[in-house]
This record gives structure tokens, sequence and C-alpha cells, in this order.
């Protein structure tokens, strides 16, 4: 660390980020009065300390789960209703089916339950209520559906009932989303309820599910610190995370918005030490409104994120307990290796990265923006393995995710002390970079490894060649740019456009579908997803033409971004 970024980390203190996290421990921030709540200590504490805060008060649309439960047999099981499941207060009865579906057991693919749906399955489900292992998610939810489902009990892996959401809408619905809005109600139960009523259904029997729902437009206060910078005060680097949470979420987030309340601190009172400029936003409608509050941010303020915004870092569930690794910590590629400099120096680990989820306030992705982190620190794997815990989304690993009990206790100071410093340097380090350190050539090579896998498996049905001829054409490119910035031919304001207006390229071709400054459904999107058909030829031995004009486009979409790339690199370094 140079003088200025150990200067400016010797000043984190605990005593406010600490005091935060106390005081969101004894209430819910579920309902838009308690989450505005929140907000408002959020904005006293930091105007405590003589920090500038712009609230803004958007409209969110937003559903608040109630009571669930499912009667059958004279019983009735204890359920969560996820937001977004519809209101089936007065029951849904049904014959029950069970479906068996995989509980993802790795962070990587964990967001996100499928099973195979074939016209067999689709003529078991249709009209009843389907019954299978995992969180009551979109991915889940929205497939029995779609077949034909009348209702959907996810069964969890544990003891506990984690709350969600089912909708795959991302955000606040506008007229193109509504048709996706869950139609069918839905609700979660533990493993031994999940297994009681699977054995009511092998029996054949019937249930009904109730569940309590509240939906509709709140209004939602949503606090933005903004820190000039002192060179470039027009450009910033973006960090953010939600307020809102499930119960109490101590873990999820109260520590993510007490790290992002002691950023905001620390480097307003060393605003002059800033180059760039520092954006700092808590989000409402994260858990009811599926990153409503992000995603509204994203929509209003989109033409100046494309103008100005040099990355953005997601702050979700830092500082909790046994979380001593970093590991399965989400970035793009082309920021590996900063980050992973920044977490050795900080924390003296390494650091094992992993591509972004469909998940986490990451709603700027059709805009184009480097990214890195969203979960934090984690426990070890061994350590998780030796507790019995399963996958979860957050709270270091701890499974009180989503839970009642995400309590005070899964916090941990010296974790929570070494988390904020990670973070910091983070933003202050490429805030203050001369080059932006974000290395294209990284990203070149995951889109060529991409490109190899899905060749691999299209085998002679289908060639990419073009699409990897177009890759090594853009990292010759790129070779010849980074050692001109290298050798200081290149002016570092000209370098530092060239890579940010890169992101606005290459980002949105990895990590969407759909047009930009519009938002992809809450599903797993595969890389260069243009492409990725080929990866499923297998699947398609009746519809193989199909898939083939599919891939046939999609290819030219990306070999057309590659190119963009190309001729902006060149245009631009050629002035």
């Amino acid at each position: 660390m140079d003088q200025v970024e150990t200067a400016i980390l010797s000043g984190v203190s605990l005593d406010e980020p600490w005091g935060l996290v106390e005081s969101f421990a004894t209430f819910k921030r579920e309902h838009p009065t308690d989450v505005n709540r929140g907000m408002d200590e959020v904005v006293a504490r930091l105007r405590k300390h003589g920090v500038e805060v712009t609230v803004h008060e958007p409209s969110l649309y937003l559903s608040l789960p109630g009571a669930a439960r499912v009667e059958a047999e004279g019983r009735t099981f204890r359920a969560k209703p996820p937001a977004y499941s519809t209101d089936a207060r007065n029951g849904v009865s049904g014959e029950i089916v069970y479906v068996g579906a995989r509980h993802n057991a790795m962070i990587t693919d964990m967001f996100e339950q499928k099973v195979d749906t074939t016209q067999e399955l689709a003529d078991r489900v249709r009209g009843k209520i389907v019954i299978s292992e995992g969180f009551a998610s979109p991915g889940l939810v929205s497939q029995f559906e779609e077949i034909g489902a009348i209702g959907v009990i996810g069964i969890n892996p544990g003891v506990d009932i984690h709350w969600g959401i089912c909708t795959t809408i991302w955000g606040t619905p506008d007229l193109d989303d509504l048709p996706r809005k869950p139609k069918i109600p839905a609700a979660a139960v533990n493993k031994a309820d999940g297994e009681a009523l699977a054995d009511i259904a092998d029996k054949g029997g019937r249930v009904t599910l109730f569940t309590e729902m509240e939906e509709g437009w709140f209004t939602s206060k949503l606090p933005e610190v903004f820190i000039k910078g002192t060179e470039e005060p027009e450009k910033y680097v973006f960090l953010h995370g939600h307020l809102d949470s499930w119960d109490v979420g101590v873990g999820d987030n109260a520590t993510g918005d007490a790290t992002m309340l002691e950023i905001a601190r620390i480097l307003w009172a060393n605003r002059d030490k800033l180059k760039r400029s520092v954006r700092i936003c808590w989000w409402p409608g994260h858990s009811t409104g599926r990153y409503a509050g992000s995603t509204w941010f994203s929509d209003n303020f989109a033409l100046d994120l494309e103008q100005n915004a040099v990355a953005q870092v997601n702050c979700d569930s830092p500082g909790c307990r046994w979380a001593t690794e970093f590991i399965n910590l989400c970035r793009m590629s082309e920021t590996e290796d900063f980050l992973a400099g920044v977490v050795e120096e900080v924390a003296g680990k390494p650091m094992e990265g992993e591509r972004p989820h469909r998940a986490g306030d990451y709603s700027f992705n059709n805009i184009g923006i480097s990214s890195y982190l969203m979960l934090s620190s984690t426990m070890p794997d061994i350590l998780r393995e030796e507790k019995g815990y399963y996958t979860v989304g957050g709270c270091g690993a701890n499974i009180a995710w989503h839970t009642e009990n995400d309590t005070l206790e899964i916090a941990d100071k010296d974790i929570l002390l070494r988390d904020i410093k990670v973070y910091l340097l983070a933003v202050v380090r490429n805030a203050n970079a001369k080059i932006l350190p974000f290395d294209w050539r990284a990203t070149m090579r995951e889109f060529n490894e991409t490109i190899e896998d899905y060749q691999k498996k299209a085998g002679a049905r289908f060639d990419l060649g073009a699409s990897k001829k177009a890759v090594g054409e853009l990292t010759t490119t790129l070779d010849g740019f980074y050692a001109a910035v290298a050798a200081g031919s290149v002016q570092p304001k000209v370098a530092n456009a060239v890579i940010q207006d890169l992101a606005r390229i290459l980002v949105p071709i990895n990590f969407t579908r759909v047009n930009r400054f519009r938002h992809d459904p809450a599903l797993t999107i595969p890389a260069l997803p243009s492409i990725a058909v080929a990866a499923e030829l297998d699947k398609h031995d009746e519809t193989l033409g199909f898939a083939k004009t599919q891939l046939v486009r999609g290819q030219n979409r990306l070999i057309s971004a590659l190119r963009q790339a190309k001729r902006h690199v060149e245009l631009l370094t050629a002035r």
C-alpha cells in the first residue's frame, strides 16, 4: 500500500459500524416502514460526521410475505411463502405430486434449482401442487408453473425454513415483464416436513396450501452519498448494498450496511485524497422486490452510469463469524488480478474468484460496468462440511441466512474490521489508479476458454471458428494497447476511456441476453449467452435446425461486439 492508502485505512474504526449492527439487530427490516426507519438511522449517523447525503424516495413495487401453512391428513405443516407468491389465504387444494430435484451443493449454482421438464412430467404435474427439493426460487417455481402446476412447495435442506423470492422479474416489472409475474402460490417447508409431505404425495394424497401476501407500490427511502474526487470528479467507483433484510438480518445485510457506513465516513474525511469520486447507495426492495431499489437506480441514472461509472462494487454479507477465507468471490475476469492483490494485501489470503451470479443487486450488467464482489468472505469448505452446513447465499456460509437465526451472534467484530478494510482498499485503489486496473486480456482468455468448451460440446454440428478468430484478433489489438500504455505512449485519459468503454461492449455480450437498458430475468445466464446453445445441441435432436439457426444469429451478435471493441481500441489510441 502507498502512503495515501495506508493513511486512509488506518482511520478505520468499529465504533460507528458496530453501533449500527447492534441497532439493526433489534428490529426487522422487511416492511418498507421498518426499512425506512433503518435508512433514517444510516442518514443520521452519516450526517453526524458531516457527510452530505441525498435521500431519494422511489415508488417501488414490492411483495411482502405473511403467514403460510400446508394442511394435509389432519396435520398442519409450518411454511413460509416467498415474495411474489400469489395470495392464497383461502387455500388452494389439490393432489400433491413429488418431483425430485437436486439441492445445489455449491455456491456456484445454488441460485437456481432446476429439473428436466418433459411432456411426461408436464402430464404428471398439470393441475396439481408440486413438492420438490430446493429453495422456493424463481427457477423452481417458474418452470413448474409453466407446465401447469397450481402450487409449488420447496423442501429446504435443513431444520429451518428460508425466506426468499420466486419471481423471475428483475426489479419493478414493466409492461413487457408483467406476463412473467407468478400466478400460483408457493411456499417453503423444512426437510422433515417436506419428507412427510412427499410421503403423502407417494400415496396420491391431497393438500391445501395457504399463503398470505401484501403486494403493491411503496415509497422507499434510498440514501446516496457522492464523495467528489479532486481530478476527475465526474468519474466514480460505485459501491452499494441492500439495507432491507429478512427479519433482523445481521449477516445479510446489517454488516454490509455498516461497512458502507464506515467507508463513507472515512472517505468523506479524506476526500481531498481521492482522484476520482466514490458513489455509495443503500438499497431498499432487495428481498421483497427482486433488487427493486438497485434496478430503480440503474433505470433512472442509466445514462450517467454509462458515461461515468468506472466500476461497481456490491457489498453483501461481510464480517460474519468463521468467514476466514475469500473463496467463491464474484468478480468479472478483467478485475481478477486487481481484486486478488487487494485481498492479499489486507487479509494475507489467496482469492478464488468466480463468474458473478445473476443475483445480488448486479443490476448494471446491461449498462456494461466492470464489477467485483457480491458476497464477501466465507467460511472454509472443510469447516462447512464439519458442521454439516448446506450451501446458502450469504452470511459467510452460515445457514442462519434468510432465517430468524441471522442475529447478532452471526457477526464477528474482527472479521468485520478486516472486511471493511478489504472493501475500502478495493474502492480507494480503483478511484486513485492512474490507469484503471482492469485487464481485458483476461476476459479474452475467458472468452476463448468458453468458445473452446462450447465447440467441444457442439462437435461437427456447428463451427464456432469465426468467434474464436474474432477473439484472437481483439486479443492481439489488446496486447498492443496494453504494451503502449506500459510504455507511456498512450495518454492516461485515453487509456482509461478505452478500458471503461470496453466494459460497455464486452460486459453485456458476456452477461446479458436482452437489449441494453433492460433487465434479464433472474435466472442463470451462461457465459457468452448468445452462443451458449452450442453446449446443448445433444438436447435438440428434433429441433437441431432451429438451434443452429439460433447459433448463426448469436454468433453474429458476438462477432459484431468483438469487432466493435477492436475498432474502438484502434480508433481511440490512434488519436
